[in-house]
C-alpha cells in the first residue's frame, strides 16, 4: 500500500494539461507520468495470445450523470483506512450533447520517451510523476498514432485467492461474478475475465464492474439494460455456456489475479410465462414447451405449491405475487424464472383508529398479507408508490396512516384531517377507498349519545359532581384522525453532492 499511496500522493490523475511541467533533454529519457488512456488501448495489449485478440474494447456510454461522472478516486486517509472513489474511480469522461456522457478510458500511469511528452500532453492530458509508479504501461508515439503495452508490474501479479460465484438472475447483466476477494483497498481500472476457450473479455466501469461490492457482469444478448446503460454487445455473446479460468483486475500496484473453474451455466431464455390464478386452493400452468430436449426440469415456488410437468397446484395461498423457478438438475442450464400472481375480490382490512385493521370475517394474517402486498396509496389526486425511493404513507407492519409522512419535503396530508385515500396491494383485484371523515363523524355521534340523555323532560350528562369534584369520561390513547396539534413537523434536510478533483469530463461538441 505505501507505493500505491505514493502514487497518489505524487499524480493528480485528472489534472489539465496546462499543469504539466514542460519537459526538455539532450537525449530522449524515460519519464513516468499519468494520461488519459482509451479502453481500446488499455485492454490491446493485454489481449496478445488471445483466441478473441482482435477484438476492440469500447468506450461505455451512461444515462446517469452522478454514475458516469463520479469518477473521483480513492486515498488513504489518516486513519490509513482506504476510502473508495466514485462508481467510476481513475476513467476520464465527456458529457453528450444529446444528454448523459461516455466514459472513454482510465487515466493510469504510464512510462514514455521525453521526444513525445509535449505531444501527449497536449492530446492525452499526461502529467509528470516525480518517481517510478508500482505499475506502469509502456507509451510509444508514431505518426501521431499511440501504442501502449502490456502492464508493467514491478512486484509481479498478485494471486488473491478465494472463491468466484457465478449468478444468472440479477440486473446488472445476465451473468454476474463475485469475487470473493475483490480489491477493497484500491480502486480498480478495469479487469480481464479468461474463460477456458481462449477468450479474453474486457470488463469497464459501470457496463461490467459495479464498485463496492465487486460485482462484474455482462450481458449476452438476454438483460440488455442496466442503470441507463445499454450493454448489449455481441462480443460476449460466446461467454454463455463458457467456464471461466482467471479474473485479473488492474490496479495503482499492478494485477491482482484470481484462478478459478467457474462454470457459466447456458442461458437460453430469462423467463417462462405463468398463467394468473385465484387465491386460496388451485392450479396454474406455466409454458415449457420451448425448453431444451436435454434440460433435466425440477421446478419449485413456496411452501403450499407442488409442480408436476406444467402444473403448479396450491393450498390455501394467500393473494399476492408468486416466482416459480424451474431448474436443470443437470447444471448444463441456467434457472429459468416467472412471476404470476394469485388474486381476490375480497378486501380484508377496515380503518379504524387511525389504522387499517382486519376487516369483519378475517383474520390478523390476512390483514398482514395485505399489508405487506401495498404497491400505492392514493392520497386526494395524488398517488405515491411504495418500495425502495417510495414513499410511505401507511407502515406495512402495524397498519398505520401516517399523517406526518412526506414525499421529498412536500407532506402528503394537509392537516384538514378529512381526507379520502385509496390503497393499491397486489393480488387484490378490488382497490380499497375509505374516507378518515367517516371516522370523524362516527365518533362525535357516539360521543353525544353517550353522554347525553333526556328523561321525563330532565337533562342529565355523564359528567357527575361528588363534593365539588367534577369527574369526565377519559379520552382515548390516540388522538383523533385529522388532529393537527398531533402531526410533528419534520426538519427540511438538503442533500449536494460534489465530484472530486480527480473528475476529467468534458462537454463533447
Amino acid at each position: 500500500m505505501k507505493k500505491l499511496t505514493s502514487v497518489l500522493t505524487a499524480a493528480t490523475l485528472c489534472a489539465s494539461a496546462l499543469a504539466a511541467m514542460p519537459i526538455t533533454a539532450s537525449a530522449a529519457d524515460t519519464v513516468y507520468g499519468t494520461m488519459q488512456i482509451p479502453y481500446a488501448d488499455f485492454f490491446k495489449a493485454e489481449f496478445e495470445g488471445a483466441a478473441n485478440a482482435d477484438v476492440e474494447v469500447d468506450a461505455v456510454s451512461s444515462a446517469t450523470a452522478n454514475k458516469w461522472s463520479g469518477n473521483q478516486t480513492g486515498s488513504v486517509g489518516e486513519d490509513g483506512v482506504w476510502k473508495s472513489g466514485g462508481l467510476s474511480a481513475g476513467t476520464y469522461c465527456e458529457a453528450n450533447p444529446e444528454g448523459g456522457g461516455t466514459i472513454l478510458g482510465v487515466v493510469y500511469p504510464v512510462a514514455v520517451s521525453s521526444d513525445d511528452v509535449e505531444y501527449l500532453t497536449s492530446a492525452y492530458g499526461f502529467t509528470a510523476l516525480d518517481a517510478q509508479p508500482a505499475a506502469y504501461k509502456e507509451v510509444t508515439v508514431a505518426n501521431g498514432k499511440i501504442s501502449v503495452g502490456k502492464l508493467v508490474d514491478t512486484d509481479g501479479a498478485k494471486d488473491i485467492g478465494g472463491d468466484v460465484k457465478v449468478q444468472t438472475q440479477t440486473n446488472y447483466g445476465d451473468y454476474q461474478l463475485e469475487v470473493a476477494n475483490y480489491p477493497q483497498d484500491a480502486d480498480v481500472y478495469g479487469a480481464i475475465v479468461k474463460t477456458a476457450d481462449g477468450n479474453f473479455y474486457g470488463m469497464r466501469a459501470l457496463e461490467n464492474l459495479w464498485r463496492p461490492k465487486g460485482e462484474i457482469a455482462w450481458s449476452v444478448g438476454y438483460v440488455t439494460t442496466t442503470h441507463g446503460n445499454n450493454i448489449d454487445n455481441p462480443d460476449y455473446y460466446p461467454t454463455n455456456g463458457a467456464t471461466v479460468t482467471e479474473v485479473t483486475f488492474f490496479t495503482l500496484d499492478g494485477y491482482r489475479t484470481v484462478t478459478t473453474n467457474a462454470y457459466l451455466p447456458v442461458i437460453f431464455t430469462k423467463d417462462v410465462t405463468v398463467e394468473s390464478g385465484k387465491s386460496g386452493d388451485g392450479s396454474v400452468t406455466f409454458d415449457n414447451s420451448k425448453f431444451p430436449a436435454d434440460f433435466a426440469q425440477s421446478a419449485s415456488v413456496a411452501d403450499g405449491f407442488s409442480v408436476s410437468g406444467n402444473t403448479v397446484t396450491y393450498t390455501g395461498a394467500q393473494p399476492g405475487s408468486y416466482t416459480l423457478t424451474v431448474s436443470d438438475t443437470n447444471g448444463k442450464y441456467a434457472d429459468v424464472r416467472g412471476t404470476f400472481t394469485l388474486a381476490t375480490a375480497d378486501i380484508p382490512v377496515k380503518y379504524q383508529d387511525g389504522k387499517l385493521v382486519a376487516a369483519d370475517g378475517f383474520t390478523e394474517a390476512d390483514a398482514a398479507n395485505f399489508l405487506k402486498n401495498i404497491t400505492a396509496v392514493t392520497v386526494g389526486d395524488a398517488t405515491y408508490k411504495t418500495g425502495r425511493r417510495g414513499t410511505t404513507v401507511i407502515d406495512a407492519a402495524t397498519g398505520e396512516v401516517l399523517f406526518d409522512a412526506k414525499s421529498g419535503e412536500t407532506a402528503v396530508f394537509d392537516g384538514s384531517g378529512n381526507y379520502t385515500i385509496t390503497v393499491q396491494s397486489t393480488g387484490y383485484s378490488t382497490d380499497y377507498t375509505f374516507s378518515t371523515a367517516q371516522e370523524t363523524t362516527a365518533e362525535t355521534t357516539a360521543t353525544t349519545a353517550a353522554t347525553t340523555s333526556t328523561t321525563a323532560g330532565t337533562t342529565t350528562t355523564a359528567a357527575k359532581t361528588t363534593a365539588g369534584t367534577t369527574t369526565t369520561a377519559a379520552s382515548g390513547g390516540s388522538p383523533k384522525t385529522g388532529d393537527a396539534s398531533a402531526m410533528p413537523i419534520a426538519a427540511a434536510a438538503a442533500a449536494a453532492a460534489m465530484l472530486g478533483a480527480a473528475a476529467v469530463c468534458k462537454k463533447r461538441d
